[in-house]
């Protein structure tokens, strides 16, 4: 397996010239994200241009102060508590390493604000369908992550564009109408890393790498303070212990199946998210019957062509010949309940249970997540 070259890395005009300066790799806690294409934040599309001044948009809900905050503390018991949960009509919940959010808006009223979210945080949307409560970042880079040189320093912002940290980001966020009327927000990472693809360090290509969970939770966190949430409120809530992992792969009936020891409601959402993380596309889903109906690519066919550069295959990440002998498949994914207690089954295209190699490396993958 190829080992990643460096935390960073210049782009091949700027490499000859600076290859002489020595630096230090500085770790960098920030966020700072730059899409592929340049965005205007002044722009607004002339179809949206009316829609957010419409009374019918505008976010209900009186502004949280420190004072309400303080009182409605105190109004909760404390045994036990070690955060939090809720600060106005936000709450967070979290199973394992997951975590969304519930808030007491409908979501046609929260779309506007989310699609602002992911523009003032550098990304443009590749997936905007509110119908479908689904929207879809471009790949972009974290700028932070790149060390802040003497270097970089002297050159300053006219070849900024020449350093590059070999790793892209994209983010996925689904929102589900509650049973109340308010709205479930879903956030999930999906990254790609750049590695050289043999021994003499000529050449790289992009491969897929984990979802990380911290980074999900951050821009949760930026998302409660974009619905009125203080930046202090928002740590304090998103601090919350989690629940016990609860997810595990048997065999039953001669198929693997992931069990989880949730009801169907808390189980359909925590596996639409672990969906979402892995890399899978939904196509559709059928919640009163359990179904999501989805696309899935072996990981052994991403990323394993030669790649010069990486927006130049952002759709696949690998050769055209490749791509035609690693068509994506499709599956459905059957979660049925019964009391606090949930199965999780692959099944193929046509609704017949799959007890593949594929069947199994998706349901370990979904388990993995579920923990």
């Amino acid at each position: 397996m190829p080992t990643r070259p460096t935390p960073f890395r210049f782009a091949p005009l700027a490499l000859a010239a600076l290859l002489a300066g020595g630096c230090s790799v500085l770790e960098e806690t920030r966020i700072d994200y730059k899409s592929a294409k340049p965005i205007n934040t002044l722009e607004v599309p002339p179809d949206l241009t009316q829609l957010a001044r419409e009374s019918r948009y505008a976010l209900p809900g009186s502004t949280v102060t420190a004072s309400g905050y303080q009182a409605a503390a105190a109004a909760r018991p404390t045994a036990g508590v070690t955060a939090p949960q809720q600060i106005g009509d936000v709450r967070i919940e979290r199973a394992g390493n997951q975590r969304w959010l519930v808030v007491d808006r409908a979501p046609d009223v929260l779309w506007p604000a989310l699609r602002d979210f992911w523009q003032e945080n550098g990304f443009l949307l590749t997936i905007d369908q509110p119908q479908l409560g689904l929207m879809e970042t471009d790949w972009a880079e974290n700028r932070a992550k790149i060390p802040q040189d003497i270097i970089r320093a002297t050159i300053g912002k006219l070849f900024d564009n020449l350093y590059s940290t070999g790793e892209r980001d994209k983010f996925r966020t689904r929102v589900e109408r509650g049973a109340s009327g308010g709205s479930e927000i879903y956030i999930s990472h999906r990254g790609m890393v750049e590695v050289y693809s043999n021994e003499r360090k000529d050449n790289t290509v992009w491969q897929p790498r984990p979802a990380d969970p911290e980074l999900e939770a951050e821009f949760l966190r930026r998302l409660m303070v974009k619905l009125g949430v203080t930046q202090e409120q928002a740590k304090a809530v998103l601090a919350a212990g989690a629940r016990p992992a609860v997810a595990r792969v048997e065999t039953l009936d001669g198929q693997p199946t992931v069990v989880i020891d949730e009801n169907f409601d808390r189980a359909w959402r925590r596996v639409g998210l672990a969906l979402d993380r892995s890399g899978f596309t939904v196509e559709d889903r059928n919640r009163s019957e359990g179904l999501y109906f989805v696309r899935y690519v072996p990981p052994d066919t991403q990323g394993s062509a030669r790649n010069p550069g990486f927006f130049g295959r952002i759709t696949g990440f690998f050769s055209r010949s490749e791509a035609a002998a690693a068509q994506p498949a499709r599956y459905q994914i059957r979660v049925a309940g019964n009391a606090e207690r949930t199965t999780v089954r692959i099944l193929n295209a046509s609704g017949q249970a799959e007890a593949s190699a594929t069947a199994q490396r998706i349901a370990q993958l979904l388990a993995d997540d579920l923990k």
